[in-house]
């Protein structure tokens, strides 16, 4: 008999209203590669931390069934951490979730390689990708993240060829990637790509500061401030001036 597969997960959310369209069923998987300085989720980053759960696909689907009513006309979004960290889970759920008639999103960096196999797998039939562009600027990249952003445009050219959609995020870093010159350079790239559905725009927030402390890690964006509202409404310009949908 073949063994399920357990997923370790952080936590879950049963009605996410930010994470794709419609009301969500959204189940935040454990472990991330990244190290992003502005991340407001950083005990979700371990692969393991011993709080997280463990379920396998049908304790999670049970779950996720019993919400169907709520979230038939929105749908199941995984999300992270980096849920693609955990492939073969992911692709299971997918499936599981398709049989049941629910669309699924999946939430991610774009940081794992989307030629692996179990990778593409879960990148060929994921629903809608919300793919979260940390920078353009691959220097700038590894410098917020720990790593470049070659495999996030790789990710974002297969959804291309796939013609499957695309929801790019991108987060608003004061002194970071709050650059005009740079979100100029990031729209002038994305209007090319008809698999980009919209763009997100996100300011930076203070809310994740106290999980630092109680994790007794070093965070350097204390004296970071949020984006201005005037300062976000230039920002979603220029999207918007190069012809991409902003929300």
């Amino acid at each position: 008999m073949k063994e399920p597969i357990v997923g370790r997960i952080h936590s879950t959310e049963s009605f996410g209203a930010v994470d794709g369209p419609g009301i969500r069923y959204v189940v935040f998987l454990q472990g991330c590669p990244l190290r992003c300085l502005y991340c407001h989720n950083p005990d979700s980053r371990p692969c393991s931390t011993g709080a997280e759960k463990t379920m396998t696909v049908d304790e999670l689907m049970e779950r996720i069934l019993s919400y169907r009513n709520f979230i038939r006309s929105g749908g199941v979004t995984l999300s992270g951490g980096e849920p693609l960290w955990q492939p073969q889970f992911c692709q299971e759920v997918i499936e599981r979730c398709h049989a049941n008639g629910l669309h699924v999103a999946v939430d991610t960096s774009g940081v794992m390689d989307p030629q692996a196999p179990q990778i593409r797998a879960v990148l060929e039939t994921a629903d809608l990708l919300l793919l979260d562009l940390k920078a353009m600027d691959p220097q700038l990249c590894r410098r917020l993240t720990g790593q470049d952003n070659a495999r996030a445009l790789q990710t974002l050219r297969l959804r291309e060829e796939l013609e499957l959609p695309v929801w790019i995020r991108h987060v608003l870093v004061p002194g970071y990637t709050l650059d005009f010159s740079e979100l100029e350079k990031m729209a002038a790239f994305l209007k090319h790509f008809s698999c980009v559905q919209q763009v997100e725009l996100l300011g930076f927030h203070k809310m994740g500061e106290y999980k630092w402390k109680e994790l007794g890690e070093e965070y350097q964006l204390y004296d970071t401030p949020s984006p201005t509202s005037q300062e976000m409404a230039q920002a979603k310009e220029i999207f918007v001036r190069h012809g991409l949908k902003v929300h």
